[in-house]
């Protein structure tokens, strides 16, 4: 429990007769303070101090709150038993009940109560507890005993995290009524000697600053109910937003006063991911004007609510309508990513929203005019997994191309310039698809030469085994394959005339007598010489048909592996469509 540096003083109360102050002589002195057993000081404030007891008579722990000065004034001790008849007034389960009323030896006033086990919420806040649905439920407590006090004309007026304990046993208590009022009375307010453990000494100030409601700060004799919800927003603020509304300390004055605060627990910090509904309830609770205020069994009902699940639909119905026309209006300035988020946001708050799927649906679908440079980056790593696979698939094929070798020297080798060539293309074609493999991202001229080194592939393959053999089938197997490289599928007009060069260059420079001719038409016959190859027997039927079946082999795989991947992209992209085409209201 907090000490007594709030209590107000106490003039004429209340016309209920069970508030108004006796005189001080009239209260007998007695000796029930024999029937005690003391233990420390657990508190201690302006006026007042609490000790830790044992009720020898009952046999139970309770708290003794009594006058610290042992010669109080008469209006010390008037203010005194106010709090302790206000407090013994209030008979609820979340405020401390009072056990007892009396004078110690020494004439000073005292009353028993309850002895409470816990945390404040106060301590518990300022260790970062995690545990928001607990701090709500004691937060829903406090606001019904908030209620019951209004209910019976007192207004706390000092309500801060520090004097609301949150029990071992699940229990909540509303502690401090030193600076309550009752409704309807006329009270002088005095100076406060200390409060929130800060030296401030100012006739207008009376509660804690930083909880204080704009008018308790201008007229604290007048501030009624809607104080003290204010109050309990400045709490629900700190529960939700994790730091207070206002700053600690002298800069909370003018903060409450001005209005410098954002009230808004969401817009103050997004990343608590702090319940609309909630955001909304806190907004409320600290406006500026009084009368806007809810009541605190209002308070209590809406936080409840949303701690059964029974979320304000109609709140997030028009909340969801919002941002969809703020995600369409992100859409039309370029913001196609932050208009995404701001869809997905309102889907969640209403599922049921046509507008909302459609425009998540149709952002996904369709693809922007230009490309965000996030997706750029995404679409570029994509491709170069493409490349690495079909690099790791040609280099299988340029090393089979080169194990012909030993099928040649036993079919029969005529120039084995020729066949070497062959071989030492095909190793260097595998060495480049390995380095492409490693590092798929190649630069535009690297892949002009890699097509340049399929070039001469076909061409040393023209003067080994003539141009009209294998050359075609393999032009059209390299063709395949190099064509899933990003750069020649944006080009395919420079890869395919390259290959051309690479069948028809050998063609030309046979007729034109430059090299010489592998080939010859014959009373209607094509002769094929082979200029590097034994052509005859057994061998060579043999190297035609592996050849042949090679070539099908490599051009089965290939062409599997790139319709596998066309055939999984459309069933990945029809599947997403489908999935998209569920969030539409039916």
């Amino acid at each position: 429990m907090q000490g007594d540096e709030n209590d107000p003083p106490t003039l004429p109360l209340t016309p209920d007769d069970r508030l108004k102050t006796a005189p001080v002589e009239l209260i007998e002195p007695t000796k029930a303070l024999e029937g005690y057993a003391f233990g420390d000081v657990i508190g201690k404030g302006g006026i007042g101090e609490v000790l830790a007891a044992h009720d020898l008579r009952i046999g139970r722990d309770v708290a003794i709150k009594r006058l610290k000065d042992r010669r109080p004034s008469e209006a010390q001790i008037n203010r005194f038993l106010r709090e302790a008849r206000i407090q013994a007034r209030l008979e609820h389960p979340a405020i401390p009940p009072v056990h007892e009323l009396g004078r110690d030896r020494d004439g000073r006033p005292y009353f028993a109560m309850k002895r409470l086990s816990g945390v404040t919420l106060g301590e518990l806040l300022v260790a970062g507890d995690q545990n928001r649905p607990r701090l709500l439920r004691a937060f829903v407590d406090v606001c019904h005993a908030i209620e019951f006090a209004h209910e019976r004309g007192v207004v706390h007026r000092d309500l801060k995290p520090s004097n609301i304990v949150l029990g071992n046993f699940g229990d909540v208590y509303v502690l401090d009524w030193g600076l309550a009022r009752v409704v309807g009375e006329a009270v002088a307010e005095v100076v406060t000697d200390d409060i929130d453990s800060l030296e401030i000494k100012t006739g207008d100030v009376l509660g804690t600053p930083g909880y204080m409601a704009p008018e308790q700060l201008q007229k604290a004799a007048e501030a009624g109910r809607p104080a003290d919800i204010y109050a309990l927003g400045s709490i629900l603020f700190e529960i939700l937003a994790g730091e207070p509304l206002h700053p600690r300390g002298p800069q909370a004055l003018p903060s409450t006063v001005g209005n410098e605060a954002i009230t808004s627990p969401t817009r103050r910090r997004p990343d608590r991911q702090i319940a609309p509904e909630l955001d909304a309830l806190c907004i409320a609770m600290v406006q500026m004007d009084p009368a806007s205020r809810p009541t605190a069994k209002r308070v209590a009902d809406r936080v409840q609510a949303y701690l059964d699940g029974d979320r304000d639909v109609a709140r997030r119905k028009t909340m969801a309508v919002d941002l969809v026309w703020a995600a369409r209006a992100m859409l039309d300035e370029g913001r196609r990513a932050e208009a995404m988020r701001t869809a997905g946001r309102a889907l969640a708050l209403d599922p049921e929203l046509p507008d909302a799927a459609e425009l998540i649906t149709a952002l996904v679908l369709q693809p922007p005019a230009e490309t965000p440079p996030e997706l750029e980056a995404t679409l570029h790593e994509a491709e170069c997994a493409g490349v690495r696979k079909h690099a790791k698939t040609a280099i299988g094929a340029y090393l089979a191309i080169a194990c012909f070798l030993p099928v040649a020297w036993w079919n029969g080798v005529r120039r084995w310039d020729v066949v070497l060539a062959v071989f030492f293309v095909c190793v260097a074609m595998a060495t480049f698809a390995w380095r492409t493999m490693r590092r798929p991202d190649r630069s535009i001229g690297t892949m002009l030469l890699y097509a340049l080194g399929n070039v001469a592939l076909l061409g040393v393959m023209s003067r080994m085994a003539g141009p009209f053999s294998f050359v075609p089938g393999l032009a059209c197997v390299i063709t395949m394959s190099v064509m899933a490289y990003p750069v020649f599928t944006r080009n395919p007009a420079v890869l395919i005339m390259l290959l051309l060069v690479g069948i028809l260059g050998p063609i030309a420079l046979e007729l034109s007598g430059v090299l010489g001719k592998t080939w010859e038409i014959r009373q209607g016959e094509l002769i094929s010489h082979a200029g590097a190859l034994q052509l005859g027997g057994t061998s060579t039927l043999a190297l035609l048909v592996v050849a042949s079946m090679a070539m099908v082999v490599v051009a089965g795989i290939d062409a599997a592996r790139i319709y596998r991947a066309n055939r999984e992209a459309r069933v990945q992209l029809v599947t997403q469509a489908w999935h998209l085409r569920q969030l539409l209201p039916r």
